[in-house]
């Protein structure tokens, strides 16, 4: 193990700077590249869809707008706004044109927009219609998977819409030999193809692309160096003059060649993080080992005496700001799901090499520091934690986490290895595992792990077992029998089982089409030539040129079910101090809420179908009559005071999250609903499905689109997040809850989880604080927990900041697999994280 530094560096004015000058204003949708995406294609058409990809990523680095900032060391912006987006109509467009007047004013991440780039989106726009991925998908889904979307089962909207990113690429390699040294590599398997191979006609284009990628990429750094050469000559600052003249000479160097050194590795690494954002919509395009692939560059220099730990810390600082100038507009309704503008670029620190060795080092704390430095969401900081984890390494995290920043988020190595053994990785590879995105791991330069591919309520199926699958007067689930005529708790549970089963079998039909469309429409030359195997293969990641692939759906809701589940078993089945009719009529009255107005709606409408399809169409007020004889309601309070009753009752019953092992077990099995059948579907690129329980933040909106709960959940009130238990419930203390978590199977669930805990400040005070923290996340991973994370703030705080957000602008908090500025998050949003659970030791 390297030997490494605790001790604080300065911040430098320039970084406070940076930020202020990057959240002066409000983001900014710009035209440029889907103006020049669309002039690529319409000069292309009918050449290989892999050499069009190529020539409009060239055409876009040669031509769109280029800026560098004032006080930056670190140059590359792919808008002239600060926090602005591009748009992507290769992927979908048509959301985003019926968005265009209401974007700005909405209540998840608003961009403005001039009305001169609406012009010119929607005259861009006009060539898209019948080429997008999203309409080739939606050709390639079964009815069946179309009908379960709409009725919110499930959503793959993530890819649906945008590019996949969710990967980390060979930056290593790129520090190495630069893309000059790819190109290379790419002409020497294509001078080893034959005209007369089986796969010459694909494999030669797309090695052909990726030369043409590289060159454009080098062309693009080009014309960088000449604007500071421009820049520099204009200006009188000596000082700056300085620094625009290294700027120069660094962006004629890298990325074409390798880095000679650490400034220069800096720059190299952040051209590749921002062109691979350029190339595809895709967010959670993760720089992975950070401190492992720049160390050498650091480490030589600092030998060399070339550069002090505070210039270095400088130069990473300044990338943790243009981490944060990444944008990306998403649809209204992801936009709440995502919401705080965050485009999830995991950065992790520490754990092992692959020979099984700590290799934490100088960089490592420097990455925890650059995060105290400019306080801000990304990059979404990680540390892996095993037992030989050095104590005071995880005292420095601990010291952020106290921060209330919400980073870092730690993750347990003991356990990650080996589930990603489990399914296929060799020990070398799963011991060099970073993390993508929010929570999931994988090993980076080799996999195409399309994670976050759906987010899938179980609680929706527990509706349609309740609804014999019918939901607003369609079959949308299966047919599992009438509940209330079921015998045993047994006979009740294999029926949810079997709609899990049927609705998974529909996800995965869902993620395939679109995982086709993409490879058929969108391969990305540019991003696949930093995986293997790649170039060797001939062909793109969307094809299934990587060495590992894998498609990721989450499913969330794991609390609720095991808590809702556990008291049917309990009062129905055993106490018998509930019918199952009484239960079916207070969830479909939302307890003593009465019927509230979207069930009252959705139930109104089913019965008008089901009476227009007898032959009688009846209006809204008498379907709402027939409804009330049909669930047997008559006037008065006799009811609604059962309802209530039962809801005391669920109440009383014991929830997962108190370390009461009848109950942790059981939610045990219950994730097994989701996490065992999906892995045994296969995905188009070769690849299998893994499951993650984790939600990002959809558990907020998806919730709203669900029904009263058995667990005592009102309707269209969030679900639990991740495998965190239900706010409010685990009431004997972090501990008890996280002993409750850690029994669950962490191992089969290889595309992560997601464990939030909510601490007050004063529990972290002092090193005694900081001591205890460690203590916990060590006793969690001890017994085999795979992830926590910390909000650390008070509820007042939170409430205040509601109420006056202008005082609280630079308020960061933890979300779910990522941190964003408490103010830009959506009322529901932040009334779910104000819910949670606050401890203390």
């Amino acid at each position: 193990m390297e030997k490494f530094q605790t001790s604080d560096i300065p911040k430098s004015p320039r970084i406070q700077k940076l930020v202020d000058a990057l959240y002066e204003h409000m983001p900014v949708i710009e035209s440029a590249r889907a103006k020049l995406i669309t002039e690529s294609y319409k000069e292309t058409e009918g050449e290989p869809i892999i050499t069009r990809r190529a020539k409009a990523f060239a055409h876009i680095l040669h031509n769109i707008p280029i800026i560098i900032r004032d006080n930056e060391l670190i140059v590359g912006s792919s808008t002239i706004a600060p926090r602005g987006c591009q748009t992507f109509p290769e992927f979908s467009y048509e959301w985003l044109e019926a968005e265009l007047d209401t974007v700005a004013t909405r209540t998840a991440d608003p961009f403005e927009i001039a009305e001169e780039t609406k012009a010119e989106l929607k005259e861009a726009d006009k060539y898209w219609k019948g080429k997008t991925t999203s309409e080739l998908a939606t050709s390639y889904m079964a009815p069946e998977a179309i009908k379960a979307i709409e009725h919110n089962i499930f959503t793959p909207g993530n890819y649906f819409y945008n590019g996949v990113g969710h990967v980390t690429v060979k930056y290593w390699e790129v520090l190495e030999t630069g893309f000059e040294g790819i190109m290379e590599k790419a002409q020497k398997e294509l001078d080893g193809c034959s005209v007369g191979d089986g796969n010459y006609a694909r494999k030669s284009h797309f090695l052909e692309a990726v030369i043409l990628s590289c060159k454009a990429v080098i062309d693009y750094a080009g014309r960088y160096a000449k604007l500071a050469q421009e820049m520099a000559a204009q200006t009188s600052d000596p000082v700056r003059k300085q620094e625009l003249f290294v700027i120069a000479e660094n962006c004629s160097r890298v990325p074409a060649k390798g880095a000679q050194n650490f400034y220069e590795a800096c720059q190299s690494f952040w051209f590749v993080q921002q062109l691979l954002q350029m190339e595809s919509s895709g967010h959670s395009i993760s720089p992975g080992r950070f401190d492992q692939y720049m160390y050498p560059y650091y480490k030589k220099d600092m030998e060399a005496g070339t550069i002090t730990r505070e210039f270095a810390q400088e130069l990473m600082d300044c990338i943790w700001v243009k981490l944060n100038d990444l944008n990306k507009c998403r649809d209204a309704a992801s936009a709440e799901g995502f919401a705080g503008y965050s485009l999830f670029q995991n950065l992790i620190a520490g754990g092992q090499n692959k020979e099984g060795e700590d290799v934490t080092n100088d960089l490592s704390v420097m990455c925890i520091q650059a995060s105290m430095h400019v306080h801000l969401p990304a990059p979404s900081l990680s540390v892996r934690v095993w037992n030989g984890s050095p104590h005071e390494f995880l005292i420095k995290a601990a010291e952020l986490t106290r921060t209330g920043i919400g980073l870092p988020a730690y993750y347990n190595d003991e356990v990650i290895i080996p589930a990603l053994q489990n399914r296929g990785l060799s020990l070398e590879d799963a011991r060099e595992y970073n993390i993508i995105g929010c929570v999931e791991p994988q090993k980076a330069g080799k996999t195409e792990g399309w994670h976050d591919a759906a987010f899938f309520n179980m609680c929706r199926p527990l509706e349609l077992v309740f609804s014999n699958g019918m939901d607003k007067g369609e079959m949308v689930g299966i047919p599992t029998g009438d509940v209330t005529q079921m015998k045993t708790f047994d006979e009740f549970f294999d029926a949810y089982k079997k709609q899990m089963e049927y609705c998974i079998s529909l996800l995965v039909n869902a993620d395939n089409a679109i995982d086709v469309a993409h490879a058929e429409r969108c391969p990305l030359p540019f991003l696949s030539c930093m995986i293997d195997d790649c170039l060797k293969e001939g062909k793109s990641v969307q094809e299934g040129g990587a060495v590992y692939n894998f498609t990721g759906p989450q499913g969330f809701g794991i609390a609720n079910m095991a808590d809702g589940l556990f008291a049917i078993r309990k009062l129905v089945y055993e106490d018998k101090k509930v019918s199952m009719k009484e239960l079916k009529e207070a969830l479909a009255w939302n307890y003593d809420k009465g019927l509230d107005a979207q069930s009252a709606g959705d139930m109104t409408e089913m019965i008008m179908k089901a009476m227009q399809k007898a032959g009688r169409n009846v209006d809204a007020s008498t379907a709402e009559g027939l409804l009330k004889t049909f669930m047997g309601m008559k006037p008065g309070e006799q009811k609604t005071q059962r309802f209530k009753e039962i809801h005391d009752m669920i109440d009383e019953v014991p929830k997962f999250g108190n370390d009461i092992p009848e109950v942790d077990y059981f939610a045990r099995e219950v994730a097994y609903t989701y996490s065992k059948p999906l892995q045994k579907y296969n995905n188009p690129r070769g690849g299998k499905f893994q499951a993650g329980l984790y939600p990002v933040s959809a558990n907020v909106p998806l919730g709203g689109q669900t029904g009263a709960t058995p667990d005592g959940r009102y309707a269209h009130t969030p679900v639990a997040d991740g495998v965190s238990p239900s706010a409010g419930k685990d009431v004997k203390g972090p501990t008890a809850a996280a002993t409750s978590v850690s029994r669950l199977d962490h191992f089969i669930v290889s595309n992560g989880t997601l464990f939030n805990q909510k601490f007050h400040p004063s529990a972290l005070s002092g090193r005694e604080g900081l001591e205890k923290f460690v203590a916990l996340i060590r006793g969690y991973f001890d017994q085999k927990g795979m992830h926590m994370q910390f909000n650390v703030v008070d509820r007042q705080t939170l409430l205040d900041a509601q109420e006056h957000p202008e005082k609280y602008k630079h308020l960061v908090v933890r979300v779910a697999g990522y941190s964003a500025l408490f103010t830009t998050l959506s009322r529901s949003l932040q009334d779910d994280i104000i819910r949670r659970t606050e401890q203390g030791f």
